[in-house]
């Protein structure tokens, strides 16, 4: 991973998330536990989530990437069986009703996906993407 001038976090290219697909998990620096998040495609739009249910601290995917149940139609976590929107991580059924996943501000450009750092969510100080490019 690289970090762009413009404090943008590389991800992947555009065309590996493909529309209700396999996501792409990528590090990151929760407060201060090591993490990470997510990206999948929805409805022509890359989101990006902290991985980590509301319910209780687990990530979401049972194989790395799977975070669509069968239909295409929902995030959901392989332990609780918990359904999210895609379109803002709000859960619609399951223990955790009524909260919602800690979205990360994506951009695609150019035919790539970058995640960009916040005050909660930052760059591993030891990875290779806070080496910049």
């Amino acid at each position: 991973m690289t970090m762009s001038a413009d404090n943008l976090v590389f991800i992947c290219d555009s065309s590996a998330l493909q529309e209700g697909g396999k996501g792409v998990r990528f590090p990151v620096l929760a407060g201060s536990d090591r993490s990470t998040g997510f990206a999948v495609r929805y409805q022509g739009v890359v989101r990006a989530y902290l991985n980590r249910c509301t319910h209780q601290a687990v990530e979401l995917d049972w194989n790395e990437g799977e975070f669509f149940e069968s239909s295409g139609s929902y995030l959901m976590c392989s332990t609780h069986g918990a359904l999210y929107a895609p379109e803002n991580g709000r859960c619609q059924g399951g223990p955790c009703r009524g909260k919602q996943l800690r979205p990360i501000a994506v951009v695609e450009r150019d035919g790539q996906v970058f995640w960009q750092p916040d005050a909660l969510i930052a760059v591993i100080p030891d990875s290779p993407c806070s080496q910049g490019s």
